[in-house]
């Protein structure tokens, strides 16, 4: 078990860490080379472009040579904090604010509750002396004497800790049901408020039924011609083109290799250029390298032709899903949120994901195979859960050198070493449990997407309760039982078997210890390696190096990312669940996660204002994700105190919390259905409104026209990318081209890169964002979901007072 020093070396460890990757980050930031690491926001929005370009001095564009900035070069965090909320919601959307919003939620939660449990409840446990009494059965440090472990059975003194699990709960339920309210208000006012979306009139059904004699497009427009006959006005159909996705893909990359070829030919017009044949450029005859190419895409394109068209004449190739588009809001609501057959497993309809926010490959599954999908999925999860308390148990084992040094005794000498033991106990545990779950979350994902979900958001939501019940299970429940069984074992084989419940109930609080080393090396060093994005920064110039050929290239390699709520969220959670628990447990784990809240707060606000580039808006959708846990962070609390106060022998003032639990889940209910409709449905009253207002805002808008290629299938993108591709050619020859960001990057306002189709309208000339489908070469994304970003809507004739106003309560 870590001691006092122990915890003081890992503070300094971390704390050094975070400092050093500040500075780092501090000083790499203000260099013109890595100006597109960390700021690639602004250069997605075209608001800043690359400071190598205006300066005439070679090592100027490398090196920042003003030494002025170098005096301020901490200047970014008041900078983070300048940006007002509503401007953040314009400048990144509303999941942006809504997920910052969390960070000041346990800001105002911990503030408050820290001050009072370190006033009150630390000189309550200490004055109390138990574990002096029981040091010899126990292993206890000096931490623990500030914990309810200290207080003795039957003692008067936890009435205090009742009535301060009391007032948390009534504390926490009240910011809880504010802050509901505030994020339900301001994601209906972003609807209000925000520029015509297409996806505000679709609506995308699946489970389309076989008709004899008719196809799925037939069957689809007689049905909602018959029962929407005044607002539907059409349907995309969906194809399944996964094979053509990969031809597509392919194709890219030849399109690359041609553009490195030619740029380097043009520059170097007395060299000839020839490349081999064989595997990976190795072996093979050698033949021109831009007639090769050139050849291989010629090729390519045939049988792309021919794959398209194969799809198009196959009707096993169309889906029994389609878009749905409709002339209102209102008809897309009523559609979306009703049944519409007698039979409730067809003509399934719900609110389409925006454009960006598809997941294409995932709309060929068979709509019959989802509910076997998802319960083969949960089995798996359920025994991945389990199975992951094995090594959650070993990394524990590491928190108790005196087992380690009974397993591998050689290492005595080594481990006995002052410094060593303590960084093994105060910083090793919190790392190694942090490497076992690095990779957890991408994995979750996979299995997310094999459930089978339409939408990106949905599979992050997904993904995010997943890893949230591996959270709960291995690292917090896992961590107190592992950790109980190694560190009393000795207790359990010499004491009598009454007094093991006992001292179970007395070695739980025992655990903040290495709580605080996790916290210290997850949510300190690691947010401040968030900041640095030292992958980021490596890989970026790794592919400027050796890979990037074009300005399309180097836009790629820019990868601004996004918040990764799959992963980012289940932390969030978890701070929440200790600190709830610890508050009254063990009040000292308080201020690291204090700690946590106001640094990640920090760090996270500067890279949505000048980092992440969001793939999708929800418009906060995930609320009631977070609402949900901390609650049920908040009974977990109570019955860990419920059962903590049974072991000492509390009989007068443990039945005082029986009601707690009920009261907190009651409180649930009521918030789930006072807030949650406004999460899952589109009030009629709000559609109504807002197509009035447009109505008589724009009495000319053609909404057919506009939603004619909204939600366009990849293959339907024709092949015009040649006279695109020589404007890149002559554009980088002559070195004129500002720096703007990829066509093909997430969210970009610029053309397609291939195959873009010149009859589409100008709102649709935007790809959506890279996945590992087809969203590469989808148009499916498109300015008017830039609905945040200064200067996408200029060719839409929306009135300027549709800007996001709405001011939250602080």
């Amino acid at each position: 078990m870590a001691t006092l020093a122990d915890i003081g070396v890992s503070a300094a460890i971390n704390i050094l860490t975070a400092f050093a990757f500040l500075l780092a980050f501090a000083l790499l930031r203000i260099q013109p080379i890595n100006d597109r690491i960390y700021f690639p926001k602004w250069y997605i929005i075209g608001g800043r472009t690359s400071p190598r370009r205006s300066t005439g001095n070679f090592v100027g564009k490398f090196v920042n040579l003003n030494f002025r900035t170098y005096l301020t070069f901490l200047s970014w965090m008041p900078q983070a904090l300048r940006m007002t909320e509503a401007e953040i919601i314009n400048h990144a959307g509303l999941d942006s604010a809504a997920f910052l919003r969390i960070y000041t939620l346990g800001l105002k939660i911990f503030v408050p509750v820290t001050v009072v449990a370190l006033l009150v409840l630390i000189p309550v446990n200490v004055s109390s002396g138990t574990l002096f009494f029981l040091r010899k059965e126990l292993v206890v440090n000096d931490i623990d004497k500030l914990s309810i472990s200290n207080v003795p059975p039957k003692s008067i003194r936890f009435f205090v800790h009742i009535a301060l699990e009391y007032l948390l709960t009534m504390w926490i339920c009240f910011l809880l049901y504010k802050e509901y309210n505030n994020i339900s208000m301001m994601r209906l006012n972003f609807f209000a408020s925000q520029r015509r979306r297409v996806e505000q009139f679709t609506v995308v059904v699946r489970n389309v039924p076989h008709i004899t004699g008719r196809s799925v497009s037939d069957s689809v427009d007689n049905f909602f011609q018959t029962n929407h006959p005044n607002h539907y006005i059409g349907h995309q159909a969906v194809y399944n083109a996964n094979k053509y996705a990969r031809l597509v893909r392919e194709s890219d990359k030849l399109h690359n290799w041609l553009d490195y070829y030619q740029l380097k030919s043009e520059r170097h017009p007395d060299k000839k250029l020839t490349i081999r044949t064989g595997f990976c450029g190795l072996w093979g005859r050698k033949v021109d390298a831009v007639e090769y190419y050139k050849h291989m895409i010629k090729e390519l394109d045939k049988v792309l032709i021919l794959e398209r068209q194969k799809i198009i004449k196959d009707p096993k190739c169309i889906l029994p899903v389609a878009f749905l588009s409709f002339n209102s809001r209102w008809g897309a609501a009523v559609c979306a949120q009703t049944q519409q057959s007698k039979n409730p497993t067809l003509w399934l309809t719900d609110w389409a994901p925006e454009p960006r926010d598809v997941y294409w490959r995932n709309l060929a599954i068979p709509f019959v195979s989802l509910s076997i999908r998802k319960l083969i999925i949960s089995s798996l999860v359920f025994a991945l859960v389990f199975f992951y308390m094995v090594p959650i148990a070993l990394v524990q084992s590491l928190a108790n050198l005196e087992g380690l040094e009974r397993v591998a005794p050689f290492l005595r000498p080594v481990i006995e070493l002052k410094f060593i033991k303590s960084f093994l106990q105060g910083f090793l545990p919190g790392l190694a449990l942090k490497l076992f779950l690095h990779f957890l979350p991408a994995f979750l994902m996979l299995m997310s997407k094999v459930e089978g979900y339409i939408a990106l958001s949905t599979l992050e939501w997904k993904t995010a309760s997943k890893y949230y019940y591996f959270m709960l299970v291995n690292v917090f429940l896992g961590s107190i039982v592992t950790g109980t069984a190694f560190e009393q074992l000795h207790a359990f084989l010499h004491q009598s078997p009454t007094q093991i419940p006992r001292t179970i109930g007395v070695s739980i609080p025992m655990k903040a210890t290495f709580f605080m080393t996790f916290i210290m090396v997850d949510g300190w060093a690691g947010i401040a390696s968030e900041i640095l994005r030292l992958k980021a920064l490596v890989i970026y110039h790794l592919k400027n190096m050796f890979l990037v050929k074009t300005e399309r290239d180097r836009g790629k390699a820019m990868d601004p990312g996004s918040v990764d709520y799959k992963e980012t969220l289940p932390n969030l959670q978890l701070y929440f669940l200790l600190g709830i628990v610890y508050a009254v447990v063990s009040p000292i784990l308080l201020p690291f996660i204090l700690i946590f809240f106001a640094f990640a707060y920090l760090v996270y606000r500067h890279q949505i204002i000048n980092v992440y580039n969001q793939q999708y808006e929800s418009a906060a959708a995930f609320w009631p994700h977070v609402h949900g846990r901390i609650v049920a962070s908040l009974i977990i609390s109570q019955l860990l105190l419920l059962g903590l106060l049974s072991t000492k022998k509390a009989a007068k003032s443990t039945p005082l919390l029986v009601i707690l639990p009920i009261l907190t889940y009651a409180f649930h209910k009521y918030c789930q259905s006072r807030f949650e409709p406004a999460f899952r449905q589109y009030p009629l009253e709000e559609a109504m409104a807002k197509d009035l207002l447009e109505k008589t805002t724009e009495p000319d808008l053609n909404i057919k026209a506009y939603l004619a290629d909204a939600y366009l299938h990849p293959i339907f993108q024709s092949f015009e990318i040649e006279e695109q591709e020589l404007v890149e050619v002559r554009v980088d020859k002559q070195q004129t081209q500002a720096a703007s960001p990829s066509p093909s990057e997430p969210n970009s306002p610029s053309l397609p890169c291939h195959h873009h189709s010149p009859s589409l309208p100008h709102h649709l000339d935007q790809p959506s964002a890279s996945h590992d489908d087809y969203q590469q070469h989808s148009i499916t994304q498109y300015n008017d979901y830039q609905t945040l970003t200064p200067g996408f809507f200029d060719h839409l004739p929306t009135p300027p007072h549709y800007g996001y106003q709405y001011q939250a309560e602080p």
